[in-house]
């Protein structure tokens, strides 16, 4: 298989971003509400959460995979250095790679651009697939939100789960100064 193009998302991706979010494997997956709506994409794409890195997967010119870096906590400073993420893979590219190449880039962005120390997401504790990827990417299990959503008519258990660094970067030591 091609490895997909990952880049950022454009307004033009709408369709193809609330096609990866609404696919009847997928959207229970995520706490999205149902019956997506390509308006509410355009909106959001539109206009991104300051702080936010929406990525998007192409195979064949179409959008097949979609993930967002975004701040936590509305901006707090001392929060500063940690970013969350979500995403969705197209239903029929499910196990073919797209999460990997996503998850990738966006650490690479998030590791040398960003200066994120901490990437936290949840994940449904039934979701042992996306559990598996996110663990072979450094993530740890933290702790379990009890009946953390409500999925089709039943409340589901997510996991948080987080990843530092791997090679923080340093502040320069200051330099010693001749008289």
């Amino acid at each position: 298989m091609t490895d997909p193009v990952i880049r950022r998302a454009t307004l033009a991706d709408a369709p193809g971003v609330a096609a990866c979010m609404g696919g009847a494997e997928s959207f229970p997956m995520t706490l999205q509400q149902p019956h997506v709506d390509v308006a509410l994409w355009q909106e959001r794409l539109a206009k991104p959460l300051p702080g936010s890195t929406p990525l998007v997967a192409e195979l064949g010119g179409e959008v097949v995979g979609m993930l967002n870096l975004f701040k936590v906590d509305g901006g707090n400073p001392r929060r500063a250095h940690v970013l969350s993420l979500g995403m969705a893979v197209r239903d029929d590219r499910h196990g073919r790679g797209i999460g990997t190449a996503l998850l990738r880039a966006a650490l690479e962005v998030a590791d040398d651009w960003l200066a994120a120390l901490r990437i936290e997401l949840t994940v449904f504790a039934d979701n042992a697939p996306a559990i598996a990827l996110y663990q072979r990417h450094g993530f740890e299990v933290e702790g379990r939100m009890r009946a953390h959503a409500l999925r089709g008519g039943a409340y589901v258990d997510s996991l948080l789960m987080a990843r530092l660094h791997p090679r923080p970067p340093r502040l320069p030591l200051p330099q010693e100064t001749t008289p």
